[in-house]
């Protein structure tokens, strides 16, 4: 069996590399120029060289293949480089939806992510289109809707990595969001951190199992955590203490409104905002595939420490 994966050389993708080889399935790979050295396992998979606006690359990387996974997806835009929402969440996945049908390809998976929604963030309604695209494409598909993902990043972006640099590590106090004028509730939001190698093997293990098919699968970790427990979680990992003080999120939207447009700039506007909607989750969709969920403490965290991070 062989499957083409869109995104898989960055961090998820890179798992899911694993868990198709670990299951006796070739990987197919399209790899953008100059990102030859990220890919898992060269010798096993099958790679074409190309990016995912060129479609006669795309449907190389696609022939012969017994099913399509989409996981290319980025958390902030860049207009200057062309990375956009609505080119790589909407515009590019339902082309590869199309040419899927063209090839006849059946089956289609979807990376999408929790909390997405038509009248949402340009993030979140993006994804929302490229889900009821699918949805109508003909196509046997599943969408997967995970939580905020944490694992060894391997070098690429990742949730946990991402709080030390930019939150733990400052001399700073950790931010505790809230809405409105008042404190109250202060970084009581919640989100349910999910395993990078449950999300992976969960993409694997619905390949062939038929009550998947027309599913959308919610991906959360085994607890639902507030923010200010996830931050005293990653501390306790690197063997910190943090102090934490609550930032009333209108003033850092403020902020946001004349600074995002540059990339040193930690949070955008849209991004605040998904995280006071909080991203939780139940772990349901894991363990009806089999999956036990990882939870999200300090032993699951020490690549934090072993990294140097």
């Amino acid at each position: 069996m062989r499957v083409t994966i869109f995104g898989g050389t960055g961090f998820v993708g890179s798992y899911i590399v694993d868990a198709l080889i670990d299951a006796d399935i070739e990987p197919s790979l399209l790899v953008r120029q100059g990102h030859e050295d990220r890919v898992r396992y060269p010798e096993v998979c099958h790679t074409v060289s190309g990016d995912i606006a060129n479609q006669t690359a795309v449907e190389q990387a696609m022939e012969g293949t017994d099913a399509v996974i989409y996981n290319i997806g980025i958390l902030r835009e860049s207009t200057a480089k062309g990375t956009t929402f609505k080119e790589l969440h909407a515009d590019a996945p339902c082309r590869v939806m199309d040419s899927a049908k063209r090839l006849g390809i059946d089956r289609f998976l979807l990376m999408s992510a929790n909390g997405v929604k038509e009248e949402g963030t340009a993030y979140q309604r993006t994804k929302y289109q490229a889900e009821q695209h699918l949805a109508t494409a003909g196509l046997a598909w599943t969408v997967f809707r995970p939580s905020v993902v944490f694992g060894d990043p391997r070098g690429r972006m990742e949730f946990a990595s991402q709080l030390l640099q930019e939150v733990i590590k400052l001399p700073l106090p950790a931010p505790l969001f809230y809405p409105g004028l008042l404190p109250f509730g202060a970084g009581a939001f919640e989100l349910s951190p999910v395993h990078v190698r449950d999300v992976a093997r969960a993409f694997v293990n619905s390949l062939d199992k038929d009550e998947t098919i027309g599913r959308i699968i919610h991906l959360g970790g085994p607890e639902t955590l507030t923010w200010r427990a996830i931050l005293k979680t990653i501390a306790g990992a690197v063997g910190r203490r943090k102090w934490m003080f609550p930032v009333p999120a209108l003033s850092v939207s403020m902020a946001a409104t004349l600074l995002e447009r540059y990339d040193d700039f930690p949070v955008t506007r849209d991004q605040l905002r998904m995280l006071l909607e909080g991203n939780h989750c139940n772990s349901d969709g894991l363990r009806d595939l089999g999956i036990e969920p990882t939870a999200f403490d300090e032993q699951t965290l020490r690549y934090l420490r072993e990294n140097g991070q």
